[in-house]
């Protein structure tokens, strides 16, 4: 089994991340969950949201149990399949409708149909859990980070597959396109966060999702070693500073008759080293 731990610090480190990656399982019963899972309703009394389950996982570093006795979210229970059977599409439609999402029901069901989604009962439980403590191959990982550091996530994924990674964006029940849709495709998804991630769990405003399939993270972790090394791509990404800065005239004016001007190199527009020879206003 690959070494959870030694991946999670090995992205950590390469790309500076703020929170923990995380791992998620769909399982087929509840009584799955580990028993050092932390379920929100007994633990805190309390119902959350699945994007709140996640910011408890990558920040706390929290080990969380969800089912629907713990989620208050409808539209996240809905494509999770965590409410009594129901016309999932139709009902999710609905709401965008009733909420101001959508224009009229035939566009919204149009959008809510795109949606990847779990029939209800199909998984009960929901676990979520920082990478590291992995015990078993996760169906999703998660990735939050800034644009640069997704940028080199997508990086590292097209060279160890050989294809750019898909985005299908709404604003909304994205936790659906981050935690199912990955791991029904087999593919990476780059997800922007919704209004409840950033209501209720507090996504920041700079950070986006790059989610993937468990059985991909040799892949990942090899990519992001290799991919750029040839030029020093890296995070945080350097600067270039092999240049001149020019500046408006009122600085050039004001050294006036400096010694340190006189003589000194200078890049022309062509970055070609040339003498520079000041002639001063003043005698022109």
């Amino acid at each position: 089994m690959l070494d959870y731990p030694a991946a999670a610090e090995s992205f950590r480190n390469d790309l500076r991340l703020k929170t923990l990656p995380v791992a998620a399982n769909f399982l087929k019963e509840v009584a799955a969950l580990p028993e050092k899972a932390r379920r929100p309703s007994l633990m805190l009394h309390k119902r959350i949201t699945i994007c709140q389950a996640v910011t408890l996982a990558r920040v706390y570093g929290w080990t969380m149990g969800l089912t629907r006795e713990d989620l208050i979210c409808v539209p996240a229970m809905i494509m999770f399949g965590l409410t009594p059977p129901v016309e999932q599409p139709a009902t999710l439609a609905r709401l965008f409708c009733e909420v101001g999402f959508a224009q009229d029901q035939e566009q919204a069901l149009a959008e809510a149909s795109s949606l990847n989604r779990w029939a209800a009962g199909e998984y009960p439980a929901l676990l979520l859990q920082p990478l590291a403590k992995a015990s078993a191959t996760p169906d999703t990982i998660l990735f939050y980070g800034n644009p640069a550091q997704v940028m080199r996530l997508a990086q590292a994924y097209a060279y160890a597959l050989g294809e750019r990674v898909p985005g299908h964006f709404g604003g909304k029940v994205e936790c659906a396109e981050y935690l199912i849709a990955p791991c029904q495709t087999g593919k990476a998804r780059v997800a922007l966060p919704g209004m409840g991630d950033r209501i209720f769990s507090m996504t920041q405003d700079d950070e986006l999702v790059f989610a993937l399939p468990g059985g991909l993270l040799p892949e990942l972790l090899n990519g992001l070693r290799a991919a750029g090394k040839n030029i020093g791509a890296r995070y945080p990404i350097t600067f270039y500073q092999n240049f001149q800065p020019e500046f408006p005239k009122y600085y050039q004016d004001l050294p006036g008759n400096w010694s340190c001007f006189k003589g000194g190199l200078i890049i022309d527009s062509k970055g070609i080293s040339i003498k520079y020879r000041r002639k001063l206003r003043s005698n022109s």
